[in-house]
């Protein structure tokens, strides 16, 4: 999966709880790190990549706050890019006075596919050399930390859902342009986060399907998280077994104290189920193989907390994979 973090962005989303926002910092880490000015991108009120870095998000949403060496990070607030979009558009009627009428923003809030549309035409101007503030720098890369897999899904149909509302003109023209960035494997790539379980792997599956019929293109990679790793051949596993039989076992010449067996049997069915758990997650990530998505397998972090450190260690462990 070489050339990854060589768009201009990607689209990191998948379901719930399998560490979407930790993989979006660590290959964000990892694309600064080998010296792209990168963005991660987070939608609406979040702002958990920055507690990530150990950096305070001050500042108002919108903010575009420095979290290391050619890193940065933002939230999209949908209202606040309304106003700078439509200050941008420019035209007779001031952007604000616009922005303000209560016309416009019932038909905003009301035109399916509008909120979700604002949020990603500011995605696609964090792209762009030039951008709406005079002074502000575009990036080489963004990363969009997006919601959950189906609430993700309206972001990236947007551009479709709103176009169909307002076939010509400026905001047709926009939406167009969004689309363009999001359906182009040279400049956009789209990226499931999984757990190796059968529900997660499964959402991932529907997810490649849902973004061929939506985008004309389907997922570039699977990160697979928290894998653990197969500790065990099969021949040791046979031993191992045997630890359960360790009553009549002797030990320099002696039987084996009663406390002694009751731990030998502890470590082997410990040893059993990390065996069977490894086991079933590679029966899920071959799943993913049969279906020809691109999988790439993050070891579990054995750590006390998720910090910069531990997203350095991740980011090494993708390093030679994108």
């Amino acid at each position: 999966m070489e050339g990854l973090l060589e768009r201009d962005l990607v689209v990191v989303t998948g379901k719930g709880g399998v560490g979407k926002t930790t993989l979006a910092a660590s290959l964000a880490l990892l694309a600064s790190e080998r010296g792209a000015r990168t963005i991660v991108v987070e939608v609406g009120d979040q702002r958990r990549v920055p507690e990530l870095f150990g950096v305070a998000p001050d500042g108002e949403p919108g903010a575009e706050v420095e979290l290391a060496e050619r890193l940065w990070a933002t939230t999209i607030d949908p209202d606040r890019v309304l106003l700078e979009w439509v200050q941008e558009l420019g035209g007779r009627i001031p952007g604000k006075v616009l922005a303000g009428s209560s016309t416009f923003q019932y038909f905003a809030a009301a035109a399916p596919g509008a909120k979700e549309l604002f949020a990603m035409v500011k995605v696609w101007e964090l792209t762009q050399g030039k951008r709406w503030k005079r002074r502000a720098r575009g990036y080489d890369l963004v990363i969009l930390d997006a919601p959950a897999t189906g609430h993700a899904l309206g972001l990236l149909r947007s551009p479709q859902t709103f176009g169909a509302i307002a076939r010509v003109g400026p905001v047709a023209a926009q939406a167009d342009r969004v689309q363009d960035l999001l359906g182009d494997r040279r400049r956009s790539a789209h990226v499931a986060v999984s757990h190796a379980s059968e529900m997660a792997v499964s959402e991932a599956i529907e997810l490649d399907g849902a973004l061929r019929e939506a985008l004309g293109r389907g997922l570039d990679a699977v990160l697979v998280n928290a894998v653990l790793p197969r500790r065990f051949s099969a021949q040791e596993m046979a031993r191992i077994a045997k630890l359960d039989g360790a009553d009549g076992s002797r030990s320099g010449g002696r039987r084996t104290a009663r406390s002694d067996r009751e731990l030998l049997r502890a470590a082997a069915h410990a040893a059993h189920s990390v065996h069977e758990r490894a086991r079933l997650q590679q029966n899920q990530v071959a799943r993913l193989r049969r279906h020809e998505l691109e999988v790439v397998s993050v070891p579990f972090l054995w750590g006390a907390a998720l910090d910069r450190a531990a997203l350095a260690r991740l980011a090494g462990q993708l390093d030679p994979r994108v």
